[in-house]
């Protein structure tokens, strides 16, 4: 009976994937897909990546219709660096708990108590926070822009552990706001401990977005794309994975012959993995649900995220 689902499961991927293909003909449609994104969707996906490498995609192309396959404050993104392109997402209810702890009006009160400082924000957040934003930073490009920045005092949202994290690699004072990420925040010492136990041989890479106790065990540190090409490059044959699942696609379709544990079942982003590849072929089929930005906030957004791009 299994066997027969899952090959009822395989035909009918294959049919989704040739009526994808005819869609994005007819529609000049590229397709960006987060690395958190399930199997299914990284496989047929124009560009996988990070959320920098796929705001400068978004920036880049020139196809009509941007499908973002991530979550909501991504295709946000896409839309605010590509304001006459159509931007769709496969399924709206795609949200970001991280980005839900920041609002604007707390985000003001911050800037008035600190009147000197510059605001930096996580590209993790709202449209309408990025807005009240000097300058946007992905994980993998923090450290440069908070060097970039002509201030002593930042205002960092919305991550608290990407910003102990920062915090230790620079001088300036960070007015650090409370957030964090569910998933990434869910690892504990515990688990690291008893999975370097079991496993000896491995190497812990790990986000910075975990907490900064869990982040202190690690033997390399870095964003996504920083993990995903240090298993690539590195001599070691193991490695236990501090960061969401998802990634699990890259790491072993760019080492075959290595093996991956993740640190713990708890790695998975819930909001990442609503999107499916069915989702996909009905959002280009009906067009919707199309990603809208009002211009007078994405006028202010766009010059925050349009300094992280010129950020070398």
């Amino acid at each position: 009976m299994e066997a027969l689902a899952l090959e009822r499961k395989a035909g009918q991927n294959r049919e989704l994937r040739e009526r994808l293909m005819e869609l994005k003909k007819e529609r000049n449609a590229i397709i960006l897909a987060h690395y958190y994104q399930r199997d299914e969707i990284q496989e047929v996906a124009d560009f996988r990546g990070d959320s920098f490498l796929l705001a400068q995609k978004a920036a880049q192309t020139d196809a009509d219709v941007i499908v973002f396959c991530g979550v909501h404050f991504m295709g946000e993104s896409a839309k605010i660096l590509a304001p006459n392109k159509t931007v769709l997402i496969p399924d709206e209810r795609a949200g970001c708990p991280m980005a839900d702890m920041v609002n604007v009006d707390g985000l003001r009160k911050l800037k008035a108590q600190h009147p000197n400082a510059k605001v930096v924000t996580y590209i993790n957040s709202s449209a309408e926070v990025k807005s009240e934003t000097d300058i946007c930073c992905t994980s993998s490009n923090a450290v440069k822009v908070i060097q970039s920045i002509d201030s002593d005092e930042i205002i960092w949202v919305p991550d608290k552990n990407l910003g102990h994290y920062v915090q230790q690699h620079t001088d300036k004072k960070l007015i650090i706001w409370e957030g964090y990420c569910n998933t990434h925040d869910m690892l504990t010492v515990k688990d690291v401990i008893e999975m370097k136990a079991k496993y000896p041989n491995s190497k812990f890479v790990v986000h910075p977005e975990c907490r900064p106790e869990v982040v202190a065990m690690g033997d390399f540190v870095g964003s996504t794309t920083a993990i995903i090409d240090y298993c690539k490059k590195s001599d070691c044959k193991e490695f236990i994975v501090g960061t969401e699942d998802g990634t699990g696609y890259q790491l072993r379709l760019d080492s075959p012959h290595k093996t991956f544990h993740f640190a713990t079942k708890y790695l998975v982003c819930p909001n990442m993995k609503v999107n499916n590849l069915k989702k996909l072929v009905k959002c280009l089929e009906t067009m919707k649900p199309q990603i809208y930005v009002p211009p007078v906030v994405a006028d202010k957004a766009r010059k925050s995220l349009e300094r992280m791009l010129q950020v070398q």
